[in-house]
Order: C-alpha cells, then structure tokens, then sequence
C-alpha cells in the first residue's frame, strides 16, 4: 500500500451506549484493507494511562510534555497536553474551521496533524461531535448537533459505508 494515500477522516457522533465503539470495530478492518488507520476517541473524564511508579510515568511526572514508551509488541506516546491545555500552533494555521477557539478542537487537530505526518490514509474519530469534519450519526443523533456534513449513519451498509469514507475529500492536501 502506498504512503501517497490521501488523509481521510470521518467522526462518529451519538449518544452513549449507541453502539459507536462497535462501528469502529467493523470499519476499521475493512479500511485497513485499503490503507494505514488510526483512531481517535474523545474520552470526558480523565484517566490514568500510565501505570503510576513506572519509569514512563516518571518520566511524565518529571516534566516530559511527551513521553514515547517502546515494548516488544507496542510502542506507545503520552502527551500531557490534552483537552483543557492543547499546544498553540506556532503557524497559526487551523487545521480544522473554528479550532483556534475551542481547545478540544486544537487538541484534535494537533492529534490529526501527527497522524497525518505518520502515513495514515483513514482516521476514524469517536465522540468530539462538534469538530467540523464528516460524520456518520450512530444512534439517534440529530444532525443539527454535529459540527461536520452527515455522509451516513450507523445503521447504513457496512459496505457502503468504507466506500463513502473512502470518497471523502482529504483533509490535508498532499500534494
């Protein structure tokens, strides 16, 4: 595959237990099969994803604004600026409309950016329904709740859904 690929991104949007997460499962493998795919997912609460007294989380509490930890099997990144703190741009350019002034859109378009630096050709986002990016509804979401164009929904052809994010204008030019 190709790392020419265009950079693809669509959102989820729905309430709870709408059955998003389940979407996610059954696209991801079937957009693999036509390029790299990334995920992003909106989480409202924080958590702790770094096992406290490991020596990445050491790292981190030590002052490292981003630490990147390598196993056998995974590598993974921590970023300590999340959704309230998002990094300014130092092009000023937004990525996404509206982003310079809501932090959660800043916080996902620097994700988008990195994910996009990295050859990804589809990310799939789950929550952050106000971003202004193409969205399948899950659930019964209105589509005047969405920041984005509604390309589907949830109960749509699995089929016809990859086909339809595979037909998204990129949103970064590549070229």
């Amino acid at each position: 595959m190709s790392q020419e690929l265009p950079f693809r991104v669509v959102c989820l949007a729905g309430p709870s237990d709408s059955g998003k997460t389940t979407l996610v499962e059954r696209l991801v493998p079937r957009l693999a099969d036509h390029g790299r795919v990334a995920t992003v997912k909106s989480i409202h609460h924080d958590i702790e994803i770094d096992t406290p007294g490991a020596d990445t989380h050491r790292h981190r509490t030590a002052g490292a604004e981003t630490v990147v930890g390598v196993t056998p099997e995974l590598t993974f990144d921590v970023t300590t600026r999340g959704k309230r703190d998002p990094p300014d741009r130092p092009d000023g350019d937004a990525v996404l409309e509206g982003e310079t002034d809501d932090p959660e859109l800043r916080a996902l378009a620097d994700t988008l950016e990195r994910l996009e630096a990295r050859g990804y050709a589809f990310v799939v986002v789950e929550g952050f329904s106000a971003a202004p990016l193409p969205t399948v509804l899950v659930g019964d979401r209105d589509p005047s709740a969405v920041g984005g164009p509604v390309v589907g929904r949830g109960a749509d052809d699995l089929e016809t859904l990859v086909e339809t994010i595979r037909g998204l204008d990129p949103l970064v030019d590549r070229g």
